[in-house]
């Protein structure tokens, strides 16, 4: 019931391989039954592929390839490219199927705080009304007295939502849900005469969702404040140049605004002018400052570290990418737990047996009241509310701890994962490498000519070893050569002109590929490798000029944070490094890593997540989310130090916040499995003792609903889990 596991609907793995031929899963070819012939057709005339035959029935895409021209990860991408195409048409057909097994429930998140404190304020002073006047009111004898009391008028104008949700999910679809339940069992107690019973239900089901919505709200709110802008008012240059200060809900599109230094972006838009350095951490994991100039693109939300920019706003508002990040995690509606969702078959499904028990016990018993209490009793509140308001509590908790999860499903997901892989430069280290050595290797070449080529080459990169090399030029005042247009090569190295020589910096890998020669450079390699430090080789046409010694620190409490992993069950920590094999295993071993794999390219690490997850492992994939891009998309869950682009982003640099995450989301199933077991406990118990007329109407209506507050209020403890015990 609780294990069970799932994969994102686009994503494809391979079920089965032999050379020149591939099985590949995809869940959303099973929402694809129409359009398998199309998919058949693109995927058979697609470069590399011999014929291609999908059956939608098991989600399968049996695949015959070109082993010369194809990989097998790129036929798994080239499938996933297809399939992605029809996206929309597979998620609309998947929701369809979902909705013909759920029912329309109220969206209780939707409704104002303010509106729900009222409704319960109003119950609660009737109630209290009711007791101080307790045997000074006569009953009613007529059936419509019956629904004039006080008590009565109030129970059916706050049962409005109740009554019309329940009314509108029998009339669309013929299926009852909670609400019709509850009207129910509210229209049968008024007509027995027991409006306090009525009454009561309303009001322990308005506390109930009170919280839930409580909760939610305190997450949408975490969020925002997380990913805010930060800024109430900015600078608008109007037609005449001048500036004036306005309100940041003012501003429309095209305008001019002015940001200085220090101040965060409102916008996204291009700069018009000026020069400045940004800070854009937050939206994408890049933890050096660039650069902006005219025409540069920049986002709201980031940071200007230095300098002053004038730019025209192309985005405002809920528009910008910060609004669209926002909006994703406030839509997990369409991201369910598989928790939330079977929570919600579950009361779907045990919805028609309450009215099925109450005809059954009126039959055999001839007992209105006993067959009434059927009515009231259920599990659906319960178990509903309590799923929602536990996945949401722990979402606004990580938001609050800069944690953000973009989904309830990524909790049960993390709370199931077996398997860590981790990238080394920005994630195990700083990704604040700095140059350690420089080592000439060609005769007749000084030491400064080697860091003025490797600058040269590395001028317009933002890679961290980059940025190390062209801090080491800045720092002792060297020049960098004047120089072509650079040509970079994924996870190798770049190039360039200097001079009318062909200079190369990078691998050892790409020297080779460039017939670069590398004798009588072991000796210096060697030594630096055993320091620790990663080596980028600088060659001047197929001469190796020197190479380059880079260090890069690694985390603080990174060691403590995979131990903790460990301890909370983790199976598998792999390293996998675009580093030489040699530093790997430094790094590895310092870790205490089970296994490693150095020189892998940004593809090979995708397919290695793929080659896990066809065991059926849970993987967890930790990155800088640039480089792991790739695996950080095929992983079940992608963590980013610093980004806001993976399934879930560690927003500042503590590692321990990975265990404390992973811990939490432990709690909250934890938590989940508590909540269905006290559900289902106690409201079968009311039901047996219901059935053999031991508990009234009103106790029932207490005991069913004080278990559904007692519920959710057991999720909202996950508000105030201490996740700094957790790392």
């Amino acid at each position: 019931m609780f294990g069970r596991k799932s994969t994102p609907l686009l994503a494809c793995q391979i079920l089965h391989r032999v050379p020149g031929r591939v099985r590949v899963g995809c869940g959303a070819l099973q929402f694809l039954p129409d359009q398998a012939a199309e998919i058949e057709e693109r995927l058979a005339t697609s470069e590399g592929i011999v014929s291609a035959r999908v059956t939608p029935i098991t989600g399968n895409a049996l695949i015959y390839y070109d082993v010369t021209r194809l990989t097998e990860g790129e036929v798994v991408e080239l499938a996933e490219s297809v399939i992605a195409t029809y996206s929309l048409i597979a998620y609309k057909t998947q929701r369809q199927q979902e909705s013909n097994l759920t029912v329309n429930e109220r969206r209780i998140q939707e409704a104002p705080i303010s509106e729900m404190l009222g409704r319960v304020a109003a119950t609660s002073v009737t109630l209290l009304w009711i007791w101080i006047r307790r045997g000074a009111m006569a009953p009613p004898t007529s059936l419509l007295g019956r629904f004039l009391t006080f008590p009565a008028l109030t129970t059916v104008s706050l049962a409005i939502p109740i009554f019309k949700s329940g009314f509108e999910s029998l009339r669309s679809n013929l299926r009852p849900n909670a609400d019709t339940l509850s009207a129910t069992a509210i229209l049968a107690s008024l007509i027995g005469g027991r409006d306090v019973s009525a009454l009561t239900i309303v009001w322990l089901a308005d506390i109930a969702e009170l919280l839930t919505a409580y909760t939610m709200d305190r997450t949408r709110r975490a969020i925002r404040d997380m990913l805010s802008v930060g800024e109430e008012h900015v600078w608008r240059i109007r037609s005449d140049g001048t500036e004036e200060k306005v309100r940041l809900e003012e501003l429309r599109r095209g305008d001019r605004i002015m940001v200085h230094a220090g101040e965060k972006i409102s916008v996204d838009g291009l700069v018009e002018s000026g020069q400045a350095a940004v800070d854009q951490a937050s939206i994408t994991g890049e933890f050096m400052p660039m650069a902006k100039s005219a025409e540069s693109e920049v986002f709201a939300g980031t940071v200007v570290k230095s300098g002053r920019i004038v730019i025209r706003a192309e985005k405002v508002g809920d528009q910008t990418a910060v609004a669209r990040i926002v909006h994703l995690v406030e839509e997990a509606e369409h991201r369910k737990a598989p928790i939330q969702a079977y929570a919600d078959k579950f009361s779907t499904q045990f919805i028609p047996l309450n009215f099925a028990l109450a005809v059954l016990v009126y039959a055999i018993t001839r007992s209105f009241t006993r067959a009434l209490n059927m009515l009231i009793i259920d599990y659906s509140c319960g178990v509903r509310l309590s799923t929602a308001t536990a996945l949401s509590a722990t979402m606004c908790n990580a938001a609050r701890n800069r944690v953000l999860i973009k989904g309830g499903n990524y909790i049960e997901l993390l709370a199931e994962a077996d398997t860590l892989i981790l990238d080394k430069t920005g994630t195990l280290t700083e990704g604040r490498p700095q140059v350690t050595s420089i080592v000439p290797l060609l005769p007749g070449t000084p030491l400064e000519q080697v860091i003025e080529y490797a600058a040269a080459a590395e001028e317009t990169s933002t890679h961290p070893m980059a940025v190390a090399i062209q801090e080491k030029v800045r720092r002792t005042g060297r020049r960098v050569p004047g120089h072509s247009d650079t040509m970079v090569h994924v996870a190798r190295g770049v190039e360039t002109r200097v001079d009318g020589n062909r200079i190369r910096v990078g691998s050892r890998r790409f020297m080779q590929e460039s017939g670069v020669d590398l004798h009588g450079s072991e000796e210096a390699v060697s030594k630096l490798v055993r320091r620790g430090e990663n080596i980028m080789y600088v060659a001047r046409d197929a001469s190796l000029v020197g190479i380059v010694g880079v260090q890069d620190a690694l985390r603080e409490n990174m060691k403590k944070a995979l131990n903790r992993l460990r301890n909370s069950g983790m199976d598998d920590i792999i390293l996998l490094t675009g580093d030489v094999e040699q530093h790997a295993e430094i790094v590895a071993t310092r870790m205490a890593m089970d296994r490693y794999r150095a020189e892998v390219l940004p593809e090979d690490k995708a397919e290695t997540v793929l080659q896990l997850q066809s065991k059926g492992v849970r993987v967890v994939m930790v990155g800088d989310g640039v480089n792991d891009a790739p695996a950080l998309a095929y992983a079940d869950i992608g963590v980013a130090m610093g980004g806001t682009r993976t399934d879930i982003t560690i927003a500042g640099d503590d590692p321990l916040m990975i265990p404390a995450v992973i811990n939490l989301a432990g709690k909250t199933m934890a938590v989940v499995r508590e909540n269905f077991a006290v559900a289902i406990g106690v409201n079968s118990m009311g039901l047996v003792l219901a059935s053999l007329g031991v508990l009234p109407v009103f106790w029932s209506a207490v005991l069913h609903n004080a278990c559904t507050v007692a519920v959710v209020l057991n999720s909202s403890r996950l508000l105030f889990h201490d996740m700094n015990k957790g790392k």
